[in-house]
């Protein structure tokens, strides 16, 4: 499903800026275009990323399921091909469930680097992870991994992991762009493990989006409730609809919040309307078939070294190699 979209132009290293001035920023830019839209890395608060891992539990949710059931044989399969030390960098790190089959095959990983954007939450699961590997060195870098990112100095080969399909967040140009940041991060002679979500059944695709116990709707809908806590905004949430649907032309899921009825607020003292009807556009999720994907890989300066498909080709995880 999400992280995603930064401004796919800037190249400057990142430390992290305010939270709450980027924040205000990103919204006021998004909400005052035409048609709104909001970046879906704002999905993940504390709030938000608690009912993402509801959503990785649903029994319409198949990335999550297929791509763990994936896991294990790919870590055995990278065990082998892999055999120096390596710094391990997990990009957009969530519950940090997804890298312990690689922890428990790879005997050369000597640190790792969870890089995300939810600081609080990233700290915490980074201190659990670490209680269960107290062998490998860990340090939390709260950080917008979208842009290259300055990492702590070490001997050892850098392995990127970027799982859950959250390459599929941005548009084929911005994946572009992410995965040419990631090999500037990582630096040469890296690899990198990405999951990506499938091309598959319409219908499959627009259940996943759309589940019965409403908790995707209440993950798109808390972008709107951090948007009243943090910026001091009086936005009639009650207002909005959860609206997802996948477009066979783009090859995507799309996600809108749509307003029910014409309201005006104001942000930062800043006057936003939206029309009865109107929506913001929260998120894409394409979808890629393996040869697809390999010709994204390629245009970023990445070599596809292995595939791997889950059972009906219900998900892809790829090992890609900096090319030389």
């Amino acid at each position: 499903m999400v992280y995603a979209l930064a401004n796919e132009a800037s190249v400057a290293t990142t430390q992290k800026a305010p939270c709450d001035a980027r924040f205000l920023a990103d919204v006021l830019k998004g909400l005052s275009s035409q048609p709104k839209s909001l970046s879906p890395k704002y999905f993940y608060d504390e709030n938000g990323s608690r009912y993402f891992d509801e959503i990785c539990q649903l029994q319409e949710y198949y990335p999550y399921k297929a791509e763990l059931a994936l896991l294990p044989r790919v870590a055995s399969d990278v065990a082998a091909l892999l055999t120096d030390d390596y710094s391990v960098v997990e990009f957009g790190a969530g519950s940090l469930q997804k890298i312990q089959p690689f922890f428990n095959a790879l005997k050369g990983i000597k640190s790792f680097y969870p890089i995300d954007i939810s600081g609080d939450y990233l700290r915490a699961t980074t201190k659990k992870l670490q209680a269960q590997y107290p062998h490998i060195a860990m340090q939390a870098i709260e950080a917008d991994f979208t842009l290259p990112v300055e990492l702590p100095l070490t001997r050892a080969r850098r392995l990127g992991f970027f799982p859950g399909s959250t390459i599929g967040n941005f548009t084929p140009q911005q994946a572009k762009n992410f995965l040419s940041n990631a090999r500037a991060t990582l630096g040469d002679g890296a690899h990198l493990i990405i999951g990506v979500d499938t091309k598959k059944s319409p219908d499959i695709l627009h259940r996943a989006y759309n589940d019965k116990k409403g908790v995707t709707k209440r993950f798109n809908l808390n972008v709107l409730s951090r948007i009243n806590r943090e910026l001091q905004c009086d936005l009639n949430i009650s207002d909005f609809e959860h609206y997802a649907f996948y477009n066979p032309v783009e090859g995507c899921i799309e996600m809108h919040l749509v307003s029910q009825s014409h309201q005006k607020v104001s942000i930062a003292g800043t006057a936003i309307t939206f029309n009865s009807g109107e929506t913001i556009h929260t998120e894409s999720s394409y979808k890629y078939t393996p040869q697809e994907f390999m010709q994204l890989a390629q245009s970023a300066g990445w070599l596809v070294e292995r595939t791997w498909l889950a059972d009906d080709a219900m998900f892809s995880t790829y090992l890609l190699k900096v090319a030389r």
